[in-house]
């Protein structure tokens, strides 16, 4: 797998990979408000080791990132992080960002990994086809998806689409300019308890966003092949406390300490009106890894 560089949303596809580009953003004052009105948004430049941006056609919010890893990981921390997740309540509807590869138009290109045959996965830590892993801490984070409209029943055979950034805060497909570099992204569908379990590592945190994890949620696993049949697009936040813990004792990381010490959730402009019902308990397990989990709930 090549060395990869970061790029902004809008240069993704022009640049090749060793190129640098300046991020740009689209912040919006309210994340709300974006989802509705375009023409609320400022422009803001935030520079990070991922070094783009959140955004969709709203230009809800910001993201950055892209690029490749190398190599196993596994690390320490101290500490245990916990979330509140109130149940029967429908989770936010958060930007997908620049980089979904959902098939929807992002960053001038429409890379999907969901029609690649082997996307459908538990273990995302590699391309598929690939035995590479990208390097980081390892994480293994349980989804349950649950119904509002049902008393919060279980739903069985929904598909998660998971993406995240590496330790470094990039993520892959747009900087390589390349669908084949797809670590850290992968679908499941939902199991007689609404729930699956990812593989991976623990995301980085780059400037100008909190650490986070997106995910689509498709009806069927069979519809789960491009964005336009999607139900529900979100965000997953992670204690600040541990994760400060894991980045400080992980040389991987070190330039997620300092970008982690400059951010809270009150300043991050996807999270700062609540991660209630986005946070996930986090804590460290037997393996030398970390595990998380969460449920989120839908109105279907």
């Amino acid at each position: 797998m090549p060395p990869l560089s970061s790029l902004s949303p809008t240069a993704a596809a022009a640049q090749a990979p060793a190129a640098a580009a300046s991020p740009s953003t689209h912040t919006a004052t309210s994340r709300r408000l974006a989802l509705s009105a375009l023409g609320s948004l400022g422009v803001a430049s935030l520079w990070g080791c991922g070094g783009g941006s959140d955004s969709t056609d709203s230009g809800s919010s910001t993201d950055s990132g892209s690029g490749t890893g190398s190599g196993t990981g596994s690390g320490t921390g101290t500490g245990t992080g916990t979330g509140t997740t109130t149940t029967c309540s429908v989770v936010p509807e958060e930007t997908a960002g620049p980089y979904p590869a959902d098939g929807s138009t992002a960053s001038n290109n429409t890379y999907n990994v969901l029609a690649l045959s082997g996307i459908v996965r538990s273990d995302i830590r590699s391309s598929v086809g690939s035995s590479t892993q990208v390097s980081g801490v390892p994480l293994s984070i349980t989804i349950t998806l649950t119904n509002t409209s049902a008393s919060c029943a279980a739903l069985s055979g929904y598909a998660i689409y998971l993406w995240h950034c590496t330790q470094d805060g990039n993520y892959s497909v747009y900087t390589s300019n390349n669908i084949a570099d797809n670590y850290l992204r992968g679908v499941q569908a939902t199991d007689a308890n609404g729930t699956v379990t990812f593989t991976t590592i623990v995301p980085g945190c780059y400037a100008g966003r909190m650490p986070h994890m997106h995910l689509e949620i498709y009806p069927t696993l069979a519809s789960a092949t491009k964005a336009a049949n999607k139900i529900k697009t979100t965000q997953l936040a992670f204690p600040t406390a541990l994760l400060s813990s894991i980045y400080s004792s992980n040389s991987g990381y070190s330039a997620s300490v300092r970008n982690l010490a400059s951010m809270s959730f009150a300043t991050d402009n996807v999270f700062s009106d609540g991660t209630t019902l986005e946070m996930t308990t986090m804590q460290a397990n037997t393996g030398g890894g970390y595990s998380a989990s969460i449920t989120i709930s839908i109105a279907v």
